[in-house]
């Protein structure tokens, strides 16, 4: 009897410890860190180093478990009901669309991006403008439907450009993967995505394109598992990541 009452316990201790929240606790330093999924736009993922880095420094420290991909796809699976912590979309008219959709709440814009054209190294296309896409064979661009995508339409509608592209791509990492691999002659990627890119690529300017310039937005999920914790990381990348913002390319919100 008393080895059955044993067991139970036993059992009943390893069910209380499956349904315990994502939080790990480091018994010799008695302290916690909290895991966070962060949905994040496919532009922000050169920051997933340096922002994991300073939530691991808050107090107590925050682990990021990072998804990122486009806008759109993102929001789309936060109303299909996927578990997220927190937002970073790319423009904020993709986080309106999140906040009629009732899945975030209190948006905050936290930095900038420009587009630039992008060529493969040596520039095998011999294309330094953009009148020169023309002579392009294989001209890639993002999905209308996502930020990248919605911005560069309204360039060339700006522009009055007569283009073509060869491929639409769902997310702005494709279109500049596309591009280091010599499989485009050029696209039209963030600025820090070009940076990020270092010497696969050659950056050329778009005239204006400042005046297009996307905001990167970030939001509390409304399900979020830990709030406290994910607000925390959405008031850091607010107020406290600015010369981060910086150095990878970005322009941070005033």
């Amino acid at each position: 009897m008393k080895k059955r009452v044993m067991a139970l316990v036993a059992t009943i201790g390893v069910a209380l410890s499956a349904c315990a929240p994502s939080t790990s606790t480091n018994s010799s330093e008695g302290s916690s860190t909290t895991t966070l999924d962060l949905f994040a736009a496919s532009s922000t993922r050169v920051l997933n180093d340096a922002l994991n880095e300073r939530a691991g420094q808050l107090n107590p420290s925050v682990n990021l478990n990072f998804e990122n991909g486009g806008s759109s796809d993102l929001v789309s699976k936060l109303r299909e009901g996927a578990p997220a912590d927190l937002l970073v979309a790319a423009s904020k008219k993709t986080m309106d669309q999140a906040v009629e959709d009732g899945t975030v709440t209190k948006p905050k814009v936290l930095a900038t991006n420009v587009m630039v054209m992008v060529v493969p190294k040596g520039n095998p296309a011999n294309i330094h403008s953009l009148q020169d896409l023309s002579r392009a064979r294989h001209f890639v661009l993002c999905d209308p439907q996502v930020p990248c995508g919605d911005i560069s339409s309204q360039i060339i509608d700006d522009k009055h450009l007569d283009v073509h592209p060869s491929s639409q791509e769902r997310q702005v990492a494709d279109v500049l993967g596309k591009v280091s691999a010599g499989e485009a002659d050029a696209g039209w990627v963030y600025s820090t995505d070009a940076a990020a890119a270092g010497d696969d690529v050659e950056v050329i300017d778009i005239p204006g394109a400042d005046k297009f310039a996307n905001q990167i937005v970030g939001a509390v999920t409304a399900e979020a598992e830990h709030p406290k914790e994910a607000q925390e990381v959405l008031d850091l990348l607010a107020t406290d990541f600015d010369s981060t913002w910086r150095e990878l390319g970005f322009q941070p919100a005033d």
